[in-house]
């Protein structure tokens, strides 16, 4: 492409003004552990190579100056061969790009963040309706980098930040090495001889989970319609607001997830996705963790099989419900639903 250079600059940049916008929004843990492999994604370093403390500190305040330059710019059109276009009409600009071997994506985020990507694409797969393209090399990325997203009826799996992702869990996990799920996940892999080659067939294996969750999402959306995406908004950036998203992802999970999983009858993919089964929805589904410990006491997955389908119901009816609601509605029926998950197990009625 005579454009690409161009075409480079301006999603990059893009990039940079959606993260001096944003990245304020991340826990101060989260935030320096996105900033490490920014780091080492920008400056090309292989993930088993310690980094340079200096010099990362340095990058860092760099590019926090960076970021306060360009807060308030405006994000640029894509400069196409087919004139400018809007930097979110990515199926438009994919028409161009996808014939010449590049993928792109925009989109929002967590807290309604945009997500800009541009990479090299490695495949194109159709499944259940939806377009699923799986990129490789990423040429420009913001900070957030989600591995995996649904943008109207493609999904876009960027194996690159399927590969930084595991990473990160890899290094938090090795902080302490604790005896539990993600050490079972890890012990499928052979991260002690050969890490690199383990991280890679980990990465093809949990990219088929991300891509189940993304089936789900796009279910969970023909189910809820449209007017879901106003839900979250409505209570704010709050803790409310979190749990109204962990909501829409156990509907999700238990459409497509984690049947898919169970079939797959996948330890180590099993083991992974509870050991990414994040606060919100531990506190709202506890069941699923209780299935869960069944089948590492015993080897059945049948306790898993009826957790999910009394989920399917159980969590179409919860965000059905709070469809029907006002703001102060939903805070008062999440307030309810973790009474009801926290009270004992003969008491959840």
């Amino acid at each position: 492409m005579r454009n690409f250079p161009s075409l480079l600059n301006v999603v990059q940049r893009n990039c940079d003004i959606s993260d001096a916008r944003h990245a304020g929004e991340y826990g101060l843990c989260t935030f320096l552990l996105k900033m490490r492999e920014y780091y080492r994604w920008e400056n090309e370093l292989p993930f088993t190579r310690a980094l340079p403390r200096d010099e990362l500190g340095d990058w860092l305040k760099t590019r926090e100056l960076h970021w306060d330059g360009i807060e308030r710019e405006e994000f640029g059109p894509l400069p196409l061969e087919r004139g400018v276009l809007d930097p979110f009409d990515a199926e438009a600009a994919n028409r161009e790009l996808l014939p010449h071997g590049c993928v792109y994506s925009a989109g929002y985020g967590s807290f309604r963040k945009p997500v800009f990507f541009l990479g090299q694409l490695l495949r194109v797969e159709q499944r259940a309706g939806l377009t699923i393209l799986i990129s490789s090399c990423e040429y420009a990325r913001e900070l957030g980098a989600p591995p995996a997203m649904l943008q109207g009826k493609t999904i876009f799996v960027r194996m690159e930040s399927v590969r930084r992702y595991l990473w990160e869990k890899i290094e938090e996990w090795q902080w302490r090495k604790l005896d539990n799920g993600m050490a079972r996940a890890l012990a499928a892999y052979d991260f002690i001889g050969a890490p690199e080659a383990a991280l890679q067939r980990m990465a093809e294996n949990e990219m088929e989970t991300m891509i189940l969750h993304e089936l789900g999402e796009a279910t969970a959306g023909e189910l809820l319609g449209e007017a879901w995406h106003e839900v979250a908004l409505s209570v704010g950036r709050s803790r409310a607001e979190v749990l109204v998203r962990a909501v829409r992802d156990l509907l999700a999970d238990c459409l497509s997830t984690l049947p898919g999983l169970i079939e797959r009858a996948d330890p180590a993919a099993l083991h992974f996705y509870f050991a990414t089964f994040d606060a919100p929805r531990r506190q709202l589904f506890p069941q699923a963790l209780e299935a869960y410990e069944h089948y590492l006491q015993c080897g059945s997955l049948d306790a898993l099989w009826r957790v999910v389908r009394a989920g399917k119901e159980r969590w179409l009816t919860e965000a059905r419900r709070l469809l029907k609601l006002d703001p102060a509605g939903r805070e008062a029926a999440i307030g309810a639903m973790l009474a009801t998950a926290s009270a004992p197990p003969g008491a959840r009625g």
